[in-house]
């Protein structure tokens, strides 16, 4: 009876309309939800056919409501390092729980990127999910795999230590005075009676006094405070100079009884510049080319537990690492010359560092999760890992600001951010809700009319059935 399908039709607008209100409601409700996606309601029409020739039976609507999950929310600026958003496609890969993910475990994909240090830091986003990357090798490489889904771990950030930075290049810019009067001695490293400028004693004069002297700050692999001298004496020889290199204090070096680590001659050419040449204060000359560039020296110590280096051993109580250093006398701007003016020390740049203590984090857009320590170095932690998919659409939404991969989606893709399509990192940075409350509210009154009216079908269709069963009174 048509009077039914129409009361029918009038019962499926109030369902419609009910879950358009609904998803409105969820909306309005997350308009200050990070990374969440506005959900929208689509009517289609229900077209039944007619029982006999002249006769029309409503077949009334359907909602179907979908999340514009592919839709991009305005990012915008924090004050936190760890907070992240993509400016363009794919997801940040997460966990429920930090440590023992296994592949069996499901992983959430969201865009909230609200993420903060928790207890045992690592990076977790207000819904309490861990986000996953893929971490630093023994190389201190990134080995991305996008096929993988395992190789992907928890990020943790509280678990970098302190780090040291040994020194391994010295630029030294000073002048020997050319006018120096030649010493009536001058040292002599084989022998039974070897002695060295490093052994000559400042209380009692006693031994060789280098003519000029200047140090050298560096520190070793545990960013301990080491001290290297370099000792001058002017040679008869003309623009040719007598030169150690010793630790001070001696004792740091195990090798050489004075800690003596290099000795050998430094050449100057006739205008004053360093001839190296001809300088053998490593050893014989090494030059590189072509062309032929002379080579700075090389200081090769040897680990204090491993055998000694071609320079020198440090001392076994200190437990250090070898290291190389090298000495720019020639190569670096000034340099080491030979002028007729006092011996002067114009500047010694070092690397190398102290220990530090981890002071922030940054991450940038390629995902790079990096430590900055207080002492001036970076190290690199991990790199966050963006999934992408064929139909973004089709993932299934669950709490928590999350999607899980649904047979509508397809499978996820692993990439780099900013790689095959997948969106670049925006860090200190959050991407807003995607809901327009000026739309929603629009769409509030629509909803309640549209409910209003369907109501109304209902109770004309009822008044017509009453006057119906009347007939009969």
């Amino acid at each position: 009876m048509s009077i039914n399908s129409a009361m029918l039709a009038g019962v499926s607008g109030l369902v419609s309309n009910s879950a358009a209100l609904a998803a409105i409601s969820d909306n309005i409700a997350n308009v200050n939800t990070v990374g969440y996606k506005r959900n929208a309601t689509s009517f289609q029409t229900v077209v039944t056919t007619a029982a006999s020739k002249g006769a029309y039976n409503a077949g009334g609507v359907l909602a179907a409501t979908r999340q514009m999950v592919s839709q991009q929310g305005l990012l915008q600026q924090s004050t936190s390092s760890t907070d992240l958003g993509i400016s363009g496609q794919g997801f940040f890969v997460t966990t429920s729980k930090a440590e023992n993910v296994t592949d069996s475990d499901a992983r959430t994909f969201t865009r909230a990127g609200s993420f903060e240090l928790d207890s045992q830091g690592y990076l977790k986003n207000a819904s309490g999910l861990y986000l996953q990357g893929w971490l630093v090798n023994d190389l201190g490489g990134i080995d991305v795999d996008p096929s993988d889904l395992s190789r992907l771990k928890s990020i943790n950030v509280g678990a970098v230590g302190g780090t040291a930075d040994p020194t391994s290049r010295v630029t030294v810019n000073a002048n020997l005075n050319a006018s120096t009067v030649i010493s009536t001695q001058e040292p002599t490293w084989t022998g039974a009676g070897a002695t060295s400028m490093a052994a000559y004693d400042p209380n009692t004069a006693a031994g060789i006094k280098p003519d000029y002297s200047l140090q050298i700050p560096v520190s070793d692999s545990k960013g301990g405070k080491r001290t290297l001298q370099i000792d001058f004496l002017k040679s008869a020889t003309a623009n040719e100079w007598h030169a150690e290199i010793h630790a001070v204090p001696a004792a740091d070096m195990m090798s050489d009884p004075n800690g003596i680590v290099a000795k050998g001659t430094v050449v100057f050419t006739a205008d004053g510049q360093i001839d190296m040449a001809a300088t053998d204060l490593f050893g014989p000359p090494v030059s590189v080319g072509p062309p032929v560039i002379p080579a700075d020296p090389v200081l090769d110590i040897g680990a204090s537990a491993g055998p000694a280096g071609t320079a020198g051993q440090w001392e076994t109580a200190l437990g250090v690492d070898a290291q190389q250093i090298r000495i720019e006398l020639g190569l670096a701007p000034g340099g080491l010359t030979q002028y007729s003016s006092q011996s002067v020390t114009q500047s010694i740049s070092t690397n190398g560092t102290n220990f530090g203590s981890l002071t922030n984090i940054d991450i940038d857009e390629q995902g790079n999760v990096v430590a900055n320590f207080d002492n001036g170095v970076s190290r690199m932690i991990a790199q966050v890992a963006i999934a992408t998919f064929p139909n973004p659409g089709g993932l299934r939404g669950i709490s928590g600001n999350g999607y899980r991969v649904a047979l509508g989606s397809g499978a996820y893709n692993l990439k780099a951010p900013g790689t095959g399509g997948a969106g670049l990192l925006a860090p200190s940075t959050l991407e807003s809700s995607t809901v327009d409350l000026s739309s929603e509210f629009t769409g509030l009154i629509t909803t309640q009319r549209a409910y209003s009216a369907s109501s109304k079908i209902i109770t004309t269709a009822d008044q017509m059935l009453e006057e119906l069963i009347n007939i009969k009174r």
